[in-house]
């Protein structure tokens, strides 16, 4: 080969490698630049999601999955401490669930069964029935409710006419009148799948963490709970 068609030769690969490299380099910086951009709509479809605050965050959101937890009205002490302004959201639920668990004084009405069943199914109607949201997890303890839910419609039209419906319901069961739920409630936007499937294992462990059963699969008024089969034969 000619000394001049060698170097050409060296140019034209030298040129190849380098276009190769800048292909890659484009390929990657495109690739980071999507993912900013898909985290970036993300950030920007939370900062435009309804959000509230009063002792606890609250988030009105419409297909992300959330994390949420009512209580009985009057089911906390009236001179509790309640934390700080300034903690975490989860630091301020996780003292509010402790007093709820060890509460020995208050409304209970969630530990009879007639009520416990009534709340079970109107909770499984909002799924199954009504579509107001895909449920995945749920605990009925004796004063409060956690559930981990998917909402398709807005908060006031899954969360606030399931809490009316069963508040109606129960007080005929009572013959009582007032309030039944308490009208704050703890909501947290679940942030990816770690975080889903820790706080269902959270959920469903609530009763036995509060000593109301030994495992979590033998409490009756929970999504973990599975009836025992009779397997004797004749």
């Amino acid at each position: 080969m000619p000394p001049g068609a060698a170097r050409r030769s060296n140019l034209e690969v030298a040129a190849w490698n380098a276009a190769a490299t800048r292909s890659v380099a484009h390929r990657r910086r495109h690739t980071n630049q999507t993912n900013k951009l898909e985290n970036f709509r993300r950030r920007v479809a939370l900062s435009f999601m309804p959000f509230y605050r009063r002792r606890l965050p609250h988030w009105d959101v419409v297909g992300e999955p959330l994390f949420v937890t009512f209580r009985l009205h009057g089911s906390l002490p009236a001179n509790r401490f309640f934390p700080p302004e300034n903690v975490t959201s989860g630091e301020a639920f996780a003292a509010l669930d402790n007093l709820l668990d060890r509460a020995t004084s208050g409304p209970l009405f969630l530990a009879q069964p007639e009520i416990a069943a009534m709340v079970q199914a109107a909770i499984h109607a909002g799924d199954h029935r009504f579509h107001r949201y895909a449920l995945h997890a749920f605990v009925i303890m004796p004063n409060h409710v956690h559930m981990l839910v998917t909402p398709a419609v807005p908060s006031p039209e899954w969360l606030g006419r399931l809490k009316s419906f069963t508040a109606t319901m129960a007080n005929k069961i009572l013959r009582r009148q007032g309030p039944f739920w308490q009208h704050e409630s703890y909501d947290r936007l679940v942030r990816d799948a770690a975080e889903f499937r820790r706080i269902a294992r959270y959920i469903e462990s609530n009763p036995v963490k509060a000593g109301l059963a030994a495992e979590a699969c033998a409490f009756p008024w929970s999504s973990a709970f599975q009836p025992k089969t009779n397997t004797t034969t004749a």
